[in-house]
């Protein structure tokens, strides 16, 4: 187990746990499969595959820019880790002045929640200093170094209607239950994908496709250049399968954690001896129901179907110890019982793509709004400016017919612990969605879209974004 401080640039503390003994996959040869033809389900302008916080933000952005757009989801349910992975915590969507930069879709998504979806810091309090405000949001997963930010708790159910309505009324064709499985390539452009569904295999032709898988699924298999480094001791780069426990009272533990941190600690400590893999809960939207969002395994691969199984039973098996736990240890946990595992599995990296442009550590401290900046990100703590999010780190060095959003866009292991996020991935996917519009009306590969064009676009659809004027002044 090793533990991880919290510094300027993570936000997160937590324990990471080592990965089980592997045992060797035997070598048993292969079988021949046989060519064949593919019935074509669908012909359109954009498809985007993958329905996750970015696939569906693309989807919804491309069909608000005109688009004919197909989304290919694989499970029942849009919305990915924000609700099938119940990563109902949604990080900070304010920079640390308050001022709200994760806007656009994540705007729409926050004004048409149900109130008792949400529960988070009023707006006023946003950007608060005020050492009391900051103390109580502090333990409710909305206040870093001092600062109160606009970083909420959300209902997933409600959030997958959400989601869903949005994409349904803006006239995109909805496909579930059905996974990618190769991209269409001809002349070194991608043209569309083939997927499995209980039908069989088939395909669908696009101009466009959007990889919105999250593991860079399509852009790899059709030759697109990316990286895979891993950092193992890093929070950010470990997996595991959430849950949620019903029946809590989430204020009186709170109370516990806040007023008595001998007692907390030992009762952590006692935890980790009992359970071994152990993890602290997180408040959600409903003050009776508590979020686990580990204990977060390392040396694990999301690209390796044994690995994927190992950390399903690691995970479900710590769901039982630590409902044991809580219950006989834990004040306000008395009455817990196992209320959902997560659907999905929690992977934070698999690939990153290798872009035309990239998010990079070495320009944090800059604050400068680079040429084709297409949304901005708030930095990881206050001693930096935000941070944009370039149209380069989207497009394939070479491979035409495609852009990347989502977690497995360009940028470096640094930037990755951030750009991953939902509410980063919601403003790559809004980029790329727009973008691949645009790219379908000029009849232009993605790498030509015009970008004072695609940048007014996502303003209108309510995007922030800044000028190089703007951020000198």
């Amino acid at each position: 187990m090793k533990t991880i401080t919290r510094t300027d640039e993570r936000i997160l503390t937590a324990d990471i746990f080592d990965r089980d003994a592997k045992p060797p996959r035997p070598q048993l040869g292969t079988v021949h499969e046989p060519g064949r033809d593919i019935p074509v389900y669908r012909e359109c302008e954009v498809l985007v595959v993958g329905g996750g916080p970015s696939g569906t933000a693309a989807a919804a952005a491309a069909a608000k820019q005109g688009a004919d757009v197909v989304l290919l989801e694989r499970y029942n349910h849009l919305g990915g880790l924000s609700t099938g992975g119940l990563v109902i915590w949604i990080d900070r969507m304010t920079d640390w002045e308050g001022q709200l930069v994760i806007r656009g879709f994540a705007e729409e998504l926050f004004d048409r929640l149900p109130q008792d979806a949400v529960a988070g810091p009023p707006q006023p309090d946003w950007g608060s200093q005020d050492a009391a405000k900051a103390h109580h949001w502090s333990f409710r997963t909305a206040a870093y170094h001092g600062v109160v930010t606009w970083s909420p708790t959300i209902d997933p159910e409600r959030l997958k209607l959400l989601s869903q309505e949005i994409v349904i009324e803006r006239g995109v064709k909805l496909v579930y239950h059905s996974w990618a499985c190769l991209p269409l390539v001809e002349e070194g452009k991608v043209v569309g994908a083939t997927f499995e569904s209980k039908e069989g295999r088939m395909a669908i032709r696009a101009k466009v496709v959007v990889d919105a898988t999250g593991d860079g699924d399509l852009f790899a298999r059709a030759g697109a250049a990316f990286t895979n480094d891993i950092e193992e001791a890093d929070v950010h780069h470990c997996m595991n399968t959430s849950w949620l426990f019903g029946g809590v009272d989430m204020d009186r533990w709170i109370a516990f954690r806040s007023g008595n941190p001998d007692g907390y600690n030992a009762f952590m400590a006692g935890g980790r001896e009992a359970c071994g893999l152990f993890e602290r809960p997180f408040v959600s939207w409903r003050n009776d129901i508590a979020l686990f969002m580990g204990p977060r395994q390392s040396g694990y691969s999301a690209l390796d179907v044994d690995d994927l199984t190992a950390v399903e039973v690691r995970s479900h098996r710590a769901m039982a110890a630590h409902l044991a736990y809580y219950q006989a240890k834990a004040p306000g946990f008395e009455g817990a019982y196992m209320l959902q595992s997560a659907p999905q599995i929690g992977v934070r990296h698999a690939r990153r793509l290798k872009g035309v442009g990239a998010v990079l550590r070495s320009q944090w401290p800059e604050g400068r709004a680079l040429p084709d900046e297409i949304g901005v990100s708030p930095a990881v703590s206050p001693k930096f400016p935000n941070i944009s999010i370039p149209y380069g780190a989207l497009v394939p060095e070479t491979l035409d017919g495609l852009l990347a959003c989502g977690r497995h866009i360009s940028c470096d292991r640094n930037s990755h612990g951030f750009m991953r996020e939902i509410p980063q991935c919601w403003i790559t996917g809004q980029a790329a969605g727009v973008a691949a519009a645009l790219a379908v009306q000029a009849g232009v590969q993605p790498r030509a879209v015009d970008i004072a064009q695609l940048q007014r676009a996502l303003q209108s659809q309510g995007v922030f974004l800044r000028t190089t004027e703007t951020v000198e002044a």
